[in-house]
């Protein structure tokens, strides 16, 4: 390597064996990060008092839904506004519920490439079943107010910033 190259730029080897990094960072000074057993493990996630539960996301999800169409339908003065802003609320949280029950099942907890393969299925199966239910709105809900129903989605979606907020504060 020249001597002009920084030293960030510098090219490893694919010979160098990661298995060192161990030893590289004891040389350095630095404390090796140790592997927790099981027993550690299931106790740091129990004394972990910020878990949100994708339950509670969801229950707070419908709370949410079912007060925006209330409040709609009362500013709206019509029951279509009403229930389009419900159904718009239900567009988030029927996925959103199925998610969760597919996250929380035993089949993505075995291994963490399960649990990686079971939020890909289990977000295609959210996306899918929003798309579904925002195609039927206009055959379900007669007549359907659209601004109504994008006003219930998008306040039933900030519940997810709520949860990180909630969290992050506990």
């Amino acid at each position: 390597m020249s001597s002009t190259t920084p030293e960030r730029l510098r090219v490893i080897p694919r010979s160098e064996n990661w298995d060192d990094d161990s030893d590289e960072a004891t040389s350095q000074g630095k404390q090796p990060i140790p592997s927790l057993t099981r027993a550690q493990a299931q106790a740091l996630l129990a004394n972990n008092p910020h878990a949100v539960s994708p339950w509670w996301v969801v229950a707070v999800q419908f709370m949410v839904g079912v007060l925006v169409a209330l409040l709609a339908g009362a500013v709206g003065a019509r029951w279509d506004v009403f229930w389009s802003a419900l159904y718009g609320a239900g567009a988030v949280v029927i996925p959103g519920a199925l998610m969760a029950r597919g996250m929380t099942s035993a089949f993505t907890n075995l291994s963490p490439g399960a649990s990686a393969l079971g939020f890909m299925v289990w977000a295609l199966v959210k996306i899918g079943a929003s798309v579904v239910l925002l195609v039927l709105a206009t055959r379900i809900v007669q007549p359907l107010s659209w601004p109504a129903l994008l006003v219930g989605m998008v306040a039933c979606m900030q519940v997810y910033w709520l949860a990180l907020a909630w969290r992050r504060r506990g």
